[in-house]
């Protein structure tokens, strides 16, 4: 059984290698113009067609990964900044539970996102493009039937011209011939000849009716797959970005949602900060007030200290009458130095100096807005009466260019932001008039150096 074994794979071998250098040969005369090739211009369209649909499906399937790369890189950078923000939140600040969460959950969003783009879109187009190596290979082995279709097409096609040239010499046999065999032989002769013709006429004629159906087999199948093949793209392209499409409309709306959160408590987080510092501020100036009561048990109130020079003044015009009138109580002479001609302030009228110059205070003026802090002190007990008012800012802007007339008049452009202020002194308020400095001197020296009126027609509040 092995040497029958043996036999036939090197029968089949042989049949092989006879068969490709047939081709070879075809190929060789197709080109040199010998022998003629069956051109099908239909299916070479369909192939062109096949080859482009192929080269798309691989590019979109290798851009397809690229993005999917890309999403799972977003996935770990956004994890790491998360951690970050997760590390460096303390635990005692407001939503730090929630800022945890939205952390989770940020993280299973992106694999959830990134695993459905797996299974709805890159899943499809492996399975799309998986059936192309099949028939890339048919369409080779079709090429290759068709060499063997022409070769033996050509092969039959000599075979009958040789069968001519051959009847044309058995009707006049050589002379040879008719001299060396007797008569009677010469007939054996003629009737060999002629099988032998047919018997070749009749195996070209097998060996192309073999070939013949083999090609027509392929190519009928492939006729008919190419088409269809080339209009099933249309629904893969569809499929694949519409579910792109879906994906990321839904993970960047539940992102939005988690985005938003985070910025609600961020911003809560703000809030909280500034209110704790605004309650510092004002168990400040209960402290001052305190030592304001405190100083006042001395002894006896006498006049308040010298009013200061320009720069005091234009830091009390800073707190804009935040503290409208700061007591000072007495100082013992007995008890307490004094350099001649010089008064020492008090520890109070300091303090309250310090936290009405600082810039803070208009923060506070703008919350406080134009609510009254009255504390009333018993005079039997030597206490003192303290007013403090806190004024709001009101803020107009300029419809109409004014010049200034005089030194204490603001000069004005259409468009400029004014601060008003309130008058220092009722008195010297006019009707019509407001007090003000222009925003943009304020944002850039802090000071109301360059204040002055305006009139008020002239603006338009905001």
């Amino acid at each position: 059984m092995a040497e029958v074994g043996k036999g036939v794979n090197a029968g089949k071998l042989a049949s092989n290698v006879q068969k490709r250098i047939t081709r070879a040969q075809e190929k060789v005369l197709q080109k040199l113009g010998k022998a003629d090739e069956t051109k099908d211009t239909a299916f070479e369209e369909e192939v062109a067609k096949f080859n482009k649909q192929l080269a798309d499906g691989t590019k979109l399937q290798k851009d397809l990964k690229a993005y999917m790369a890309a999403v799972k890189t977003m996935h770990e950078c956004s994890k790491h900044l998360q951690d970050c923000l997760a590390e460096m939140y303390d635990p005692e600040w407001f939503g730090k539970e929630e800022v945890d969460s939205i952390a989770e959950d940020t993280d299973l969003l992106w694999q959830d996102f990134h695993q459905k783009l797996v299974d709805d879109a890159l899943i499809s187009m492996d399975t799309y493009l998986a059936q192309f190596p099949d028939i890339k290979a048919r369409i080779a082995k079709r090429e290759r039937k068709l060499v063997d279709f022409d070769s033996a097409r050509h092969h039959f096609a000599s075979i009958q011209k040789s069968k001519k040239k051959d009847e044309a010499k058995i009707a006049k046999p050589l002379a040879l011939v008719e001299k060396a065999a007797p008569g009677w032989a010469q007939g054996i002769i003629t009737a060999h000849q002629i099988a032998q013709t047919n018997l070749s006429r009749s195996q070209a004629e097998e060996e192309l009716g073999r070939a013949q159906k083999v090609f027509e087999e392929i190519n009928y199948d492939l006729q008919e797959e190419l088409p269809t093949l080339w209009d099933s793209r249309v629904g893969l392209y569809v499929n694949t970005f519409q579910s792109v499409a879906g994906l990321e409309e839904k993970f960047h709306r539940d992102m939005g949602k988690l985005n938003q959160n985070l910025s609600d408590i961020m911003t809560k987080l703000d809030e909280q900060r500034l209110t704790n510092v605004l309650c510092i501020f004002l168990l400040l100036v209960c402290i001052c007030m305190c030592m304001l009561v405190w100083q006042s048990r001395e002894g006896p109130p006498v006049s308040r200290p010298p009013r200061p020079a320009s720069s005091q003044e234009v830091k009390q015009d800073n707190i804009i009458n935040l503290l409208e009138d700061a007591v000072v109580p007495n100082i013992n002479n007995s008890t307490q130095p004094q350099v001649r001609g010089q008064m020492t302030p008090s520890p109070a009228y300091i303090s309250t100096l310090f936290l009405a110059s600082s810039p803070f205070h208009l923060y506070i003026i703008s919350i406080l807005s134009d609510k009254n802090i009255n504390i009333n002190l018993d005079e039997k007990s030597k206490f003192i009466s303290v007013s403090c008012k806190a004024t709001f800012l009101i803020f107009v802007k300029v419809m109409h260019d004014y010049g200034a007339t005089d030194s204490d008049e603001l000069d004005l452009k259409a468009g400029d932001i004014v601060l008003v202020l309130p008058f220092a002194n009722p008195d010297e308020e006019d009707d019509g008039w407001l007090m003000g400095v222009k925003e943009s001197h304020w944002l850039q020296n802090k000071n109301l150096l360059a204040k002055g009126v305006f009139p008020e027609n002239f603006t338009q509040k905001l």
